[in-house]
């Protein structure tokens, strides 16, 4: 993949993270993801690639864009085939209500690579560069732990896990508060949190805990991309999920993947700050304009660029606004 294609796809995250924005704070979650979509769809038409969602809003039936299995991009003579998972808005309850991290985001690999993830939980194990290799999801919480404060050279009450405030995770919660470890919990948007364990800036160390199977598509990518690691294992609630998972090409339904199985061969990652968070600022609105903060990476070559754009609205192609 052409490594301008990674600036190109960053605008697409501007155009949702912005739509979404504009929406911030007004209780609406549902409309503020699809102003989100919208915008993200008209942004792909522009851009020259034979794209496939295969990580989207849903199955076709019950999305009405960004679906599983749809096409995206201009697909003229020359276009790169690429796989693409994304979440216009990761972390709709927090655009929704004003609070902290809410993220546009997308993720492309070649044609093929990235795991096609029903819409399930996946349980998540994630860190940073420094505590690559010291990760076993096989493995309880508190051995996890030892063995990531080892690799670090850390106690274990130096550690910070972040993990999403939900009831499924109350035992997961109270084992990892007996070992000594720092907890965060968030609300919502457990991308932008596997995200920031690679970040030593954000001050956490290590994603726990289950969550969307598709979002894990899509840490995967961005950990991989900065050397993290991470390991994922598809948690389903019912056997409509498990067949589900069988028709999209699953086979082993107990399978721990690790980020290389997840996001193969080389992968590129973009996104934009739609509410400000650990590692990215929110849209500031000024008169006639906006402002974003956006990072993107690249596995092949590790690059991380931060990149702080100013939009002009009486400037900018009709599908941006």
């Amino acid at each position: 993949m052409d490594r301008n294609l990674a600036m190109e796809v960053v605008r697409v995250t501007e155009i949702a993270a912005i739509a979404a924005a504009r929406l911030m704070g007004r209780g609406q979650k549902n409309d503020a993801d699809q102003a989100a979509v919208d915008a993200m769809r008209r942004a792909f038409d522009a851009l020259n690639i034979a794209g496939t969602v295969v990580i989207g809003e849903g199955e076709r039936d019950e999305a009405p864009m960004l679906y599983i299995g749809e096409k995206v991009g201009r697909a003229s003579d020359g276009a790169p085939p690429v796989d693409i998972a994304l979440d216009p808005l990761e972390g709709t309850n927090l655009c929704a209500y004003g609070r902290p991290g809410a993220i546009s985001v997308v993720a492309l690999g070649s044609s093929g690579n990235l795991l096609n993830a029903p819409d399930t939980y996946m349980e998540k194990l994630v860190v940073g560069p420094r505590a690559r290799g010291a990760i076993d999801l096989s493995k309880s919480p508190t051995e996890n732990l030892r063995s990531i404060s080892e690799k670090m050279g850390r106690t274990i009450d130096d550690l910070t896990v972040i993990i999403l405030d939900r009831d499924r995770h109350k035992d997961l919660i109270k084992e990892v508060r007996s070992t000594g470890a720092r907890i965060r919990l968030i609300d919502d948007g457990d991308v932008a949190a596997g995200i920031a364990t690679c970040f030593e800036e954000t001050g956490v160390d290590v994603l726990m805990g289950s969550g969307g199977a598709p979002e894990g598509v899509i840490t995967a990518a961005a950990v991989r991309s900065v050397g993290g690691d991470m390991q994922g294992q598809l948690r389903f609630r019912n056997e409509e999920e498990k067949a589900r998972a069988k028709k999209m090409g699953i086979t082993d339904l107990d399978k721990i993947y690790i980020a290389e199985e997840l996001a193969r061969g080389e992968v590129m990652f973009a996104a934009t700050g739609v509410t400000t968070g650990d590692f990215l600022k929110g849209v500031r609105f000024f008169t006639g304009g906006a402002e974003t903060h956006s990072v993107v990476m690249r596995s092949k070559t590790g690059t991380v660029r931060y990149i702080t754009s100013v939009h002009k609205f009486d400037k900018k192609p009709s599908y941006a606004l």
